[in-house]
């Protein structure tokens, strides 16, 4: 999908015009070829530059060629109740349009930012500040999603403690891998942001990376939200993989103390049934003549069943 954007009275609108449209953001999400032809036709972008960010295990990276700067940065993405994923994005300066390029939408670059409820800060002319609002928000995504995982994982925690199946343990393995790919995708981005504090006051990228009163203070934030998620993800992660090696054990004993309770339960239900087999037997039993024979017998198995029972109270069986 290629949809070319460009602010207008204080507010994005979609350009429908065909060729290059200055100081526009050309959105592509999973181009086709055609599509990434018309680009690299319109803007001279190489197409290797708008190609990489359609590889899934792109890493984050900064690039210059032909007058272009490639920024590939990795964003977080939802993919179930419990399924966290990254992918990459690609944002390409130009010495007067902004590009991104992804392989799925994404909440960062939402396609529902035009008209009168859409975000205003957006400015397609001031390009070096679109950049750091991207990177800025992509911080603050991963920051929610993590503290979303951190819930999670106390919700699962409650079922856990009484739990005798793998189910919430599956759940955790998820939720830890998930921050496995967040801990890669925020220490490379955090490679690229400090990247580019140096290269902001670089003069031969002044053309690509023109320098406003505000964007300074954006890219430090940037990089402040990027380093405390990388420092929660990590305690998170440490909190989850303690978590995972405690409750397994802790449904293997919630199984042990299932299968003690039938073994006292069986012990139990043994005494009568031996009892009653014994006078079952083709020879000669006490009280064979007496009427009140069976309430004997049974009271007996009782009384020994009751002994047993006591025993295996005090022995902590129950």
């Amino acid at each position: 999908m290629l949809t070319v954007y460009k602010r207008f009275n204080h507010q994005l609108q979609i350009v429908t015009d065909s060729g290059p449209v200055s100081k526009s953001w050309i959105r592509m999400v999973n181009p086709t070829q055609d599509e990434i032809n018309t680009v690299t036709q319109a803007t001279g972008v190489p197409e290797d530059l708008l190609r990489a960010a359609l590889d899934a295990e792109e890493r984050s990276r900064i690039e210059i060629e032909d007058n272009c700067l490639l920024v590939l940065t990795n964003f977080p993405i939802l993919r179930g109740p419990n399924i966290y994923d990254t992918l990459p994005l690609g944002i390409i300066l130009t010495a007067d349009q902004v590009i991104t390029v992804s392989l799925e939408e994404t909440e960062i670059l939402p396609g529902n930012i035009v008209g009168p409820g859409a975000p205003a800060h957006y400015n397609t002319g001031k390009r070096t500040r679109f950049l750091f609002q991207i990177l800025y928000k992509t911080a603050k995504v991963y920051l929610r999603f993590i503290n979303q995982i951190n819930r999670q994982t106390d919700e699962i925690e409650r079922h856990l403690r009484k739990s005798m199946n793998n189910a919430e343990v599956f759940q955790l393995l998820d939720l830890e891998k998930g921050l496995t790919y967040f801990t890669v995708a925020l220490r490379t981005n955090g490679i690229v942001l400090d990247k580019l504090l140096r290269l902001r006051i670089a003069s031969a990228l002044q053309h690509l990376l023109p320098q406003y009163e505000e964007d300074e203070d954006i890219l430090e934030d940037a990089i402040i939200e990027n380093q405390q998620a990388l420092e929660m993800v990590k305690m998170y992660s440490d909190i989850l993989s303690g978590m995972m090696d405690a409750f397994t054990s802790v449904i293997s004993n919630n199984l042990n103390q299932v299968m003690k309770l039938l073994a006292s339960i069986t012990i139990l239900i043994s005494i009568p049934t031996m009892i009653s087999s014994f006078w079952g037997m083709n020879v000669g039993v006490p009280f064979p003549d007496q009427r009140a024979g069976f309430w004997l017998v049974l009271l007996l198995s009782l009384s020994l069943t009751s002994i047993a029972g006591f025993v295996l109270w005090r022995k902590r069986m129950f």
